[in-house]
């Protein structure tokens, strides 16, 4: 069976032998749903471009005579809705426009509003007289609404009814956001801005033709600023029963696992787990989801070479969460973001619908985290959620984050060979001194007064963490649980690095400067914490486990003491 890697159109895995997890039942789901107007956002690559093909496939009119063959033998071929076959379909694909001005946004936004209409014509051009006559009136109106009124105007004269779908709703407001043009956004969004015009028109045209309408993106950026143009769509994103809509949950990864007869995967479940899983999209939901496109990026390279990938994510996905550093370019978001890094979660609501104008108050940028797919729900922590990292993978991304914003704010430039090395003496010869050196003379003395004022162990950590990750030697472990307590670090040997000698318990401990009075008692302490970690059972059968406990005196000194 083939693995469809970066496919999304439904038809084409079901016709060429592609491996499909069925999701189909949401197909019946959704219409039951009491609105017919869904709002629904996933993050990035999280499966959404092939649930719209799904749906465009079992409720697109042209298609009725090959319902049989698409969708044979999954859920809704057995349990087919009355529904089935018999609309227009209308989408609409907001990525990729032109952001570099107003003005250039709104003829590409035009662009692409007249060539998926024309696409559409000709897609049911027997329904529609004289085609050619209104695609010259399209192409010669430049009101957005009356572009999307005169294809209206001739459905009602079909008596057909339009199923909408807006994909990427939001893209070109995520780009305008992230370069911090706040007015640019207001021009096209509020007031009188061609978005609100075009949604307002798709409003009007729910009274006559536009009888169903689906519309997905990253986040809720633009509800609460179309609210009173667009104000007729339910936000599902956080309904318990479509938690499973999109991603993989347990129980899938496994029936892949079957069907691509790849079993010798299954010993290292774990390992999928923790990379991959995770996502959980209400709280009272059970199953926690992994990153579709993720594991199959990971079952298409294990599957080609044998063995785990050199990469554990696509470098286009690493580019996608590269937003990252575009979202923090103001002092409150920065300070925000380190919290979530250093703690690896953060206490706070989720909140369902954005205004701009609040988009830098800390509930709503740890909102667009969570949206992101860089934070998930973890629990409920009283009355409010405790949202964490949700992978290993997403924890990379931000330890690269990290060492990027040491890079630019302290023009840290790091000997690539040395910083190798020294992670090299600690893996295969067990000396931990040299990468610590290493780090310590080159990143943290280099760190100003000022950081220093919030500096203790989790950020000393979080830099060893960020210096480590890229060498993939190990994988870094912060407050592993064992029975005897959390272990500060443990660096545990990365299944793609099978022949490095040693694994790492590390007792990290910081002191001021001014305190250096306490450092033997602190060292004492720390010493029985390590002895308390060995004596886990976890570690008795498990050799070349070496202990260090490090303690940094302020920014310019430190002791190691290994065993």
């Amino acid at each position: 069976m083939r693995i469809p890697y970066g496919i999304s159109d439904f038809k084409t895995l079901r016709e060429q032998g592609y491996l499909y997890v069925d999701k189909t039942k949401y197909i019946e789901m959704l219409e039951d749903y009491d609105s017919k107007y869904m709002f629904f956002i996933r993050p990035r690559r999280f499966g959404k471009s092939l649930f719209l093909s799904t749906l465009s496939y079992y409720y697109d009119m042209n298609y009725s005579d090959e319902f049989t063959d698409i969708f044979k033998d999954l859920y809704i071929s057995k349990n087919p809705t009355v529904l089935k076959n018999s609309y227009f379909m209308l989408q609409f694909n907001f990525s990729a426009l032109n952001t570099n001005s107003k003005e250039e946004l709104e003829e590409s936004f035009k662009m692409r509003l007249r060539s998926s209409i024309i696409e559409f014509l000709h897609k049911y051009k027997r329904y529609f007289d004289n085609i050619s006559n209104i695609e010259e009136r399209i192409n010669e109106i430049e009101d957005v609404g009356g572009i999307l009124n005169t294809l209206i105007i001739e459905v009602k004269r079909t008596n057909k009814k339009i199923y909408l779908i807006v994909d990427e709703y939001d893209h070109f407001a995520n780009d305008i956001i992230a370069m911090g043009e706040s007015r640019f956004y207001k021009d096209v969004v509020r007031a009188s801005g061609f978005v609100r015009d075009f949604y307002e028109t798709v409003k009007i045209g729910t009274e006559s033709v536009v009888d169903r309408i689906f519309i997905t993106g990253i986040s809720p950026i633009m509800l609460d600023d179309l609210t009173s143009g667009f104000n007729i769509a339910s936000n599902t994103t956080m309904d318990r029963n479509l938690n499973e809509m999109m991603g993989f949950t347990d129980r899938e990864v496994d029936e892949i696992i079957s069907k691509l007869q790849i079993q010798d995967v299954s010993k290292d479940r774990e390992e999928l787990r923790k990379n991959y899983n995770g996502y959980l999209f209400n709280k009272h939901s059970k199953n926690r989801m992994y990153n579709p496109d993720m594991v199959l990026y990971f079952f298409n390279q294990y599957r080609t070479f044998g063995e785990y990938p050199e990469e554990l994510i696509d470098e286009n996905v690493k580019t996608d969460y590269g937003r990252l550093n575009r979202l923090v370019s103001n002092e409150e978001n920065r300070k925000v973001l380190d919290e979530i890094i250093v703690n690896e979660g953060i206490v706070a609501d989720i909140v369902t619908r954005f205004s701009f104008d609040r988009m830098y108050d800390e509930d709503y940028f740890v909102s667009l985290l969570f949206y992101m797919g860089l934070l998930t729900i973890d629990r409920q922590e009283r009355t409010r959620l405790l949202l964490k990292v949700p992978n290993y993978v997403v924890k990379t991304i931000f330890w690269e984050y990290i060492e990027n914003s040491l890079k630019e704010n302290h023009n840290i430039k790091l000997e690539t060979k040395a910083l190798r090395l020294s992670i090299e003496d600690m893996a295969y010869d067990g000396n931990i001194k040299s990468y610590i050196d290493y780090v310590h003379k080159n990143v943290i003395k280099s760190l100003s007064n000022r950081d220093l004022m919030n500096f203790d162990e989790r950020y000393i950590k979080v830099i060893l963490f960020a210096y480590l990750v890229n060498s993939k030697v190990y994988k870094p472990i912060s407050e592993r649980e064992v029975e005897n307590g959390y272990i500060d670090i443990y660096l545990e040997k990365d299944i793609r690095m099978p022949d490095v000698n040693y694994e790492w318990i590390i007792e990290l401990k910081y002191i001021k400067k001014g305190e250096k009075s306490k450092l033997e008692k602190v060292k004492k302490e720390g010493l029985k914490q390590l002895k308390r970690y060995i004596d886990s059972r976890g570690f008795k059968d498990r050799e070349n486990i070496k202990q260090a406990l490090i303690v940094f005196i302020g920014k310019d000194e430190y002791e190691v003491v290994e065993i």
